[in-house]
C-alpha cells in the first residue's frame, strides 16, 4: 500500500518479496532489494549465482562491490546516488542519451522521490549520481 514500505501477499513480485530476497522481513527502503531481487531472477534463469551483494543498503551494496565500480556507465549498469546521512538510491541503467540516463527504479514514483511506491521508468542525469557499478 502507498508509503507502506510493503507489500501484498495477493501479488507475486511485490515489496515484501524484493525485501526478504535479501533478508528483511519488515518495512523498510526497498530500492537495492529491489535490483537484488531482479539480478537474482535472471542469474535463477540464466543457472548463474547472483553477483549483486545481498544487501538491503544502497551504500552497503556500493561499498560491497569496489570491484565492481566504473567510471562510466554503460547500458546494465546500476547507478549509485547518495544524499549524505546513509540515505542513497540506485537502479538499473536501461538506455543512455548524452549525458543522460534512462532507468528503471524501485521504490520511487513519478517524481523521481527515493521513498516512493513503485518500480518505474525515470531519467537521471550522470553528474547526480556518486557511480556506477558493473556486473
Amino acid at each position: 500500500p502507498l508509503n507502506s514500505n510493503w507489500g501484498s501477499p495477493t501479488d507475486p513480485s511485490d515489496v515484501d518479496d524484493f525485501l526478504r530476497a535479501v533478508g528483511i522481513n519488515f518495512p523498510a527502503a526497498w530500492c537495492a532489494a529491489f535490483v537484488f531481487w531482479c539480478f537474482q531472477e535472471a542469474a535463477k534463469n540464466m543457472g548463474v549465482p547472483n553477483p549483486v551483494p545481498k544487501t538491503g543498503g544502497v551504500l552497503a551494496m556500493y561499498s560491497a562491490a569496489k570491484d565492481k565500480r566504473v567510471p562510466m556507465p554503460q547500458v546494465g549498469d546500476l547507478f549509485v546516488m547518495d544524499f549524505g546521512g546513509g540515505k542513497g538510491h540506485i537502479g538499473i541503467i536501461v538506455k543512455i542519451v548524452g549525458l543522460t540516463l534512462h532507468t528503471i527504479e524501485g521504490n520511487s514514483n513519478n517524481d523521481g522521490s527515493r521513498e516512493g511506491h513503485t518500480v518505474v521508468r525515470h531519467t537521471r542525469q550522470i553528474a547526480q549520481c556518486k557511480g556506477f557499478l558493473r556486473f
